[in-house]
């Protein structure tokens, strides 16, 4: 009597059907145990002593050093516990063409035979069966290559239409049946708005980008809210980073390179939250530290961290505390600490400097608190159409500068490309002042320049063109500035500091508490305009 062991296997746990076991339902578990119990019946002595299955595992991307199943397999058979090793079709070991062919032969060579229900049984008696068996797995792993390709080509195309195309239901969003079906007729989901869920996300981005939580503090400020996933349960960091990146909030469906506009998926009614998030996520990064302007975290005292720096070495400013807490003789305690801005060339002595070491962090919060609240006020108190039309104008004016220095930059490099060209022919003659090599680079760098200038005078063309755009965006800003005018007073420093380096590119402090202060672009036209 000879031992049989099956193995099934399928890349994709959605192709197990067991409530449709039929020999038509091609790749299914049920189908491949069916065929695999009725071939060992018809053979004489077999009997089927272990089966197993492996679930949604690929066998071409995955390693047979990473399948269980085939490393029990192959410890089965070292222990001589089985004779035959039976499946459906060869390619259920795998399809590496690397990989696969030299299992085959190794179960072989342990005394195993192997067989296939649709291709028999596998030997290795000459050297034109190891061939066959080689090029019957590079034709698998081809065919995994063709599907796979098919497959993105078809997600790709699904996503193109801003329809679901699989993969893990995004927080705020749920599946629903609305009468599609696939190329078989069956049934298949769509994806719309969860309106529970869709609740939390404002929050979300909100308290991330207006009050500069992390990851984890904003899992636990959900939580202590009484806020819950659809579920009830915790809404964990990993789910609330999705959100944070999430392009379908705004009515855009990304799958790869491809981006669809998908207008009913939209939950977020500001596009420029959802930008500010993804900036502060980009400047939060390892790798920008030495650029970052916003802070890593809000829940310090210092109003200004990230975006201070000396004016005399161009260092960072960073935090320090210094002195201990006291006992009075009434029995209170006096903490006496002096929260200060220290710069850390000139207190460790890492190049020079000729400005302070510290500074009070109390008196330089003050100083540039004071200076919003009075720059807040001018903006309040002017005419909100003349102020927009105003800041408008001088954006106009700086584009159309910046559009006649790029137009008599593109002259000169003209001209001087002309001048070049005509220096060519001399120095075939033999008369240029210049060799042709020389030349051919001063050529080359005109054409060159001339390409930058060419583009940065269609950039500017079109800015001028787009008045509208230009107009629309002026608003937008002056309507943020006006709520962050609203709240600054009020708010609490977690506030206060996401305001500041939303506000302020930097800080620059000297001796004496001389401030040089460089705004934000976008909102610097409303403060000189005021």
């Amino acid at each position: 009597m000879k031992k049989v062991y099956c193995l099934y296997r399928v890349s994709s746990k959605a192709q197990v059907d067991y409530s449709n076991a039929s020999e038509t339902n091609e790749g299914d578990i049920p189908m491949q145990e069916q065929a695999c119990r009725v071939f060992a019946a018809r053979q004489d002595g077999w009997e089927i002593v272990s089966e197993i299955t492996e679930l949604g595992v690929s066998g071409f991307k995955k390693s047979a050093k990473g399948r269980d199943a085939i490393q029990e397999i192959q410890k089965a058979a070292v222990e001589k516990k089985f004779d035959v090793l039976l499946v459906f079709m060869f390619d259920r070991l795998g399809r590496r063409e690397d990989e696969t062919p030299f299992i085959l032969q190794w179960f072989v060579e342990q005394g195993v035979e192997v067989w296939s229900v649709n291709e028999g049984q596998q030997r290795f008696d000459s050297h034109t069966d190891k061939l066959l068996n080689y090029i019957r797995f590079w034709q698998a792993s081809g065919e995994s290559i063709k599907i796979a390709a098919r497959t993105k080509a078809g997600i790709a195309q699904t996503a193109n239409q801003g329809l679901y195309y699989g993969g893990k239901v995004p927080y705020g969003y749920r599946l629903v049946k609305k009468g599609r079906t696939n190329k078989k007729g069956y049934e298949i989901y769509d994806l719309e708005i969860d309106p529970f869920a869709a609740t939390h996300i404002k929050i979300i981005f909100e308290r991330y980008v207006y009050n500069g939580m992390g990851y984890l503090r904003l899992k636990h400020s959900l939580y202590d809210d009484g806020i819950r996933d659809t579920e009830g349960n915790k809404i964990t960091d990993t789910v609330i980073r999705n959100i944070l990146g999430n392009k379908l909030l705004i009515g855009i469906m990304e799958c790869g390179d491809v981006c669809t506009a998908v207008p009913e998926m939209r939950i977020l009614e500001d596009d420029s939250l959802f930008y500010q998030a993804e900036k502060i996520k980009h400047e939060r990064a390892n790798e920008q530290k030495s650029k970052r302007k916003t802070p890593l975290n809000t829940r310090g005292k210092a109003l200004l961290a990230g975006n201070v720096f000396c004016d005399c070495c161009g260092g960072r400013l960073t935090t320090s505390v210094a002195g201990a807490p006291y006992t009075r003789k009434d029995g209170t305690i006096n903490e006496n600490k002096n929260f200060r801005y220290v710069c850390t060339n000139k207190a460790r002595k890492v190049r020079d400097c000729d400005g302070q070491s510290t500074y009070s962090m109390k008196k330089l919060d003050s100083l540039v608190s004071e200076l919003l609240d009075s720059l807040f006020q001018n903006i309040k108190g002017a005419s909100e159409s003349k102020l927009i039309e105003k800041s408008y104008q001088k954006e106009v004016e700086g584009c159309k500068a910046r559009l006649k220095a790029s137009r008599a930059e593109l002259k000169k490099q003209t001209d001087s490309l002309k001048t070049l060209q005509g220096e060519v022919v001399k120095a075939i003659e033999g008369t240029s002042k210049f060799d042709s090599e020389l030349l051919n680079d001063l050529i080359t760098q005109a054409k060159e320049k001339i390409a930058t200038a060419t583009e940065e005078v269609s950039r500017y063309e079109a800015e001028l063109e787009n008045g509208q755009q230009h107009l629309s965006a002026i608003k937008t800003d002056y309507q943020r500035l006006i709520s962050w005018a609203e709240m600054f007073q009020s708010s609490n420093i977690e506030t206060k500091k996401m305001i500041v380096a939303y506000l302020i590119d930097n800080v620059k402090v000297n001796r004496g508490y001389e401030l040089d202060i460089q705004f934000n672009v976008a909102f610097e036209q409303f403060f000189n305009a005021g």
